[in-house]
C-alpha cells in the first residue's frame, strides 16, 4: 500500500547514500527503522502530517519494543535511524524541528573485545601452511591486518596501487570513503612481496580485479566471509581456543600499541576512528592487562 511516507523514504534513501555516504548495511537498517515507525503510527490510527509527530509519539513508539527485550545497541540504532529521517525532513523544509531529538538513548555497556597475546599472534602465523599458494596469501593478509590494524573491509579492498612499500606505507580507504596513510612493518611488507611474486602471479585474474591485492583462487576479490573462515582455520591449526574473528587482529594491534606505551592520538589516527572516545576502550584493556600483571607477579596481589 502506497502512503504519503513513501516518496520521503525514497528521498531519505538517496540522501543517506549520496550525501552521507553510509554503508549499504546502515542504509538498509535506517530505512527499516523508519518503515517500522510509519507502520506503527498508521496501525495506531495516527495518520499525522510529519509536522504533527511529537516527542510523545516517538516515546510511545519506543515503548512498544520493551516487551521484545531489544538490546541497548538495537534501541540506539532505531533512535539514530528515525532521528536521521527527521533531520532529512528538516533539510527538505518539511518540518521545523526534530521530534526525536530529546529521546533518551539507552546506556550501553562497553564490551571489551577479545585480543590475542603477542605469543598467540606468532602461533597463528606459524600455523599457516606456506607450501600452498593460498597459504602465502593468507600469511600476507593476516600480517597486514595485524601490522596496520585494518578492518576486514579495508583488507579485501586493499589495492596494489595503494602500496608504497619502498617508503613503508599503505593507503587505506576506510569508512565513508575516508583515506588514511598507515605505516607498514617490514615483516608484513616482506610477505606481501612473497605473495605477489610467487603466488598471485599464478592466478588468472578476473576482469576488474587487477588492482585488488588479495584474490581468491578464481582470481576474484576475497569476500568478508572468506576472511572469517581463513582466520578461524588458522586459529584452529594453531591450537588457539579463543573465539576470534577478523576484527580480533585489529583489536590486538591497538591493544599491543597501548600496552607498549603508544600515544592514544596516534592509535586513533592509525585505526581511523573519528572520535577518540572510540579508541579509549583500549585504555580499559590496558588497565586490565596491568591488573593481570600485578596479580601474577606482585606478592601482595597473589591469593
Amino acid at each position: 500500500m502506497t502512503t504519503a511516507w513513501d516518496p520521503y523514504i525514497n528521498g531519505f534513501k538517496a540522501y543517506l547514500q549520496l550525501e552521507r555516504s553510509l554503508s549499504d548495511n546502515t542504509v538498509a537498517a535506517y530505512l527499516h527503522d523508519v518503515r517500522m515507525l510509519r507502520d506503527f503510527l498508521l496501525h495506531e490510527g495516527e495518520a499525522l502530517p510529519f509536522d504533527q509527530i511529537s516527542l510523545a509519539h516517538m516515546q510511545t513508539f519506543l515503548h512498544a519494543f520493551e516487551d521484545k527485550a531489544l538490546s541497548a545497541p538495537s534501541q540506539s540504532r532505531i533512535i539514530a535511524g528515525t532521528r536521521a529521517f527527521f533531520n532529512y525532513l528538516i533539510e527538505e523544509q518539511v518540518i521545523p524541528a526534530n521530534p526525536a531529538d530529546l529521546l533518551a538513548t539507552p546506556k550501553q555497556s562497553r564490551m571489551l573485545p577479545d585480543v590475542l597475546t603477542v605469543e598467540e599472534i606468532e602461533l597463528l602465523f606459524s600455523g599457516i601452511d606456506h607450501s600452498k599458494p593460498e597459504g602465502q596469501r593468507n600469511r600476507a593478509m593476516l600480517e597486514v591486518m595485524y601490522s596496520c590494524g585494518l578492518r576486514v573491509s579495508e583488507t579485501i579492498h586493499l589495492l596494489i596501487s595503494n602500496l608504497y612499500l619502498d617508503v613503508g606505507y599503505i593507503r587505506v580507504i576506510g569508512k565513508r570513503n575516508k583515506e588514511r596513510l598507515i605505516p607498514i612493518g617490514d615483516e608484513a611488507a616482506k610477505h606481501i612481496e612473497l605473495y605477489r611474486q610467487y603466488s598471485r602471479t599464478q592466478i588468472n585474474v578476473a576482469k576488474g580485479c587487477e588492482d585488488f591485492l588479495f584474490l581468491n583462487r578464481r582470481g576474484g576479490q576475497l569476500s568478508r566471509v572468506m576472511v572469517f573462515y581463513i582466520i578461524k582455520a588458522a586459529a584452529r591449526q594453531a591450537g588457539i581456543d579463543k573465539n576470534i574473528h577478523p576484527h580480533t587482529l585489529r583489536h590486538s594491534f591497538a591493544t599491543h600499541l597501548v600496552e607498549g606505551g603508544a600515544h592514544l592520538r596516534a592509535v586513533q589516527e592509525m585505526l581511523g576512528h573519528e572520535n577518540i572516545t572510540t579508541t579509549e576502550i583500549y585504555t580499559h584493556l590496558d588497565r586490565a592487562f596491568l591488573k593481570a600483571t600485578l596479580e601474577q607477579f606482585h606478592p601482595r596481589f597473589r591469593p
